[in-house]
């Protein structure tokens, strides 16, 4: 090869190496700024994803009753969840707002009172005293306690307002979730079919086995987070509301909210259980207590049930991932992390097992 004709090749791989560079850039330019334009919606739109591939199973039943309809039972399927979380959202922040405009009200007209203390609330360890002369003097002069602890109470209330209004933002954030989930359920075939088509471009081999992995351990999780924690407050909700616990909606409502962020029952059950005997007779409190403590430690019988089942994953993998994801994430997180520790935890056992047998193979044709 001439001198010439080397020099001519180097230009043309110096050509084609600029070129690919300034189309690689421009690719992660334009993929960096679609993610910054979709950035506001991405939590809801994947909200939706996850909501689709975790009620799919029922919708396939549902569309065999109504005779392949797949619309129509993605509308109804839509229409219920819509109904699930608007009507107890509406009805809980209806009755906060009632509540806390009557207590305003009578606190200002000096009708509001507090019944004074149980004599046994002094009895109870470490914050005993403290509560029962606090809760005293709020039943004997409430304006006074009030102006006592006017800084404590006025951040408190600055705390229930943001509550309040996180709360009113995650229903409405949901319920586009909802209707988004809704729109992929009607389009399910052809989501299934572009995702394991991206998952075969990443690896053609095992392309459709990670896509059904993916879906699976979003299920799985479904089941083993949601699911569970769904059951213990509806266990707690029972239980709070035949003590006659006041606001028995409320508490329930904590107790899902806690039981999905991975926060044990338990923390919010002994509280309770301790309020319980202020008010209710020693034999019903102590009934209530035991069924409270079964509740609060049933998600570590209905875990190891639910969470893993119908994924080829280990359950460790799948809990580790869920909860690690929450972490870092947040409740969404719960999804994200079990599906990438999922997935690598496959993709490495894969390396290491495809490694072996490619030893042993190479072993085989050597000894031949």
């Amino acid at each position: 090869m001439s001198v010439s004709e080397t020099m001519s090749d180097e230009r043309r791989f110096s050509r084609n190496m600029m070129t690919s560079f300034i189309q690689i850039s421009a690719l992660v330019l334009l993929v960096g700024a679609c993610a910054m334009v979709v950035k506001p919606f991405a939590g809801i739109v994947l909200w939706g994803f996850i909501l689709a591939v975790a009620v799919y199973p029922l919708h396939l039943k549902l569309t065999g009753l109504l005779g392949g309809r797949e619309k129509l039972s993605a509308t109804i399927i839509t229409l219920v969840g819509l109904a699930i979380i608007l009507v107890p959202g509406w009805l809980v922040t209806e009755s906060a707002m009632e509540t806390t405009q009557t207590v305003h009200q009578h606190i200002e007209d000096g009708d509001f009172t507090i019944p004074p203390p149980n004599e046994r609330v002094q009895g109870w360890p470490v914050i005993g005293k403290k509560l029962y002369q606090g809760w005293s003097s709020a039943s004997t002069n409430l304006q006074a306690t009030l102006h006592k602890f006017e800084p404590q109470v006025r951040k408190a209330g600055e705390r229930l307002l943001s509550l309040v209004s996180a709360m009113a933002s995650g229903v409405l954030h949901f319920v586009a979730s909802i209707i988004i989930a809704g729109v992929c359920l009607m389009f399910a075939s052809k989501g299934y079919a572009t995702t394991t088509e991206v998952c075969e471009r990443i690896s053609p081999a095992r392309g459709r086995h990670f896509s059904d992995l993916i879906i699976s351990t979003i299920r799985s999780v479904t089941n083993g987070v949601l699911g569970v924690a769904a059951i213990q407050a509806g266990l707690a909700g029972i239980g709070f509301w035949l003590i006659g616990l006041p606001a028995p909606g409320v508490f329930t409502l904590i107790i899902l909210i806690t039981a999905i962020i991975q926060i044990p029952a338990i923390l919010i059950m002994v509280p309770l259980i301790i309020w319980v005997f202020s008010f209710a007779g020693t034999g019903a409190a102590t009934v209530f207590a035991i069924y409270a403590i079964l509740v609060a430690l049933s998600d570590n019988v209905l875990k190891p049930m639910l969470l893993g089942r119908g994924v080829d994953l280990p359950v460790l993998i799948v809990l580790l991932g869920a909860i690690g994801g929450m972490i870092t994430f947040g409740v969404i997180g719960l999804f994200i992390g079990a599906v990438i520790l999922g997935l690598g935890y496959r993709i490495i056992n894969d390396w290491i097992w495809s490694r072996d047998f490619d030893a042993g193979a190479d072993s085989t044709d050597a000894a031949v």
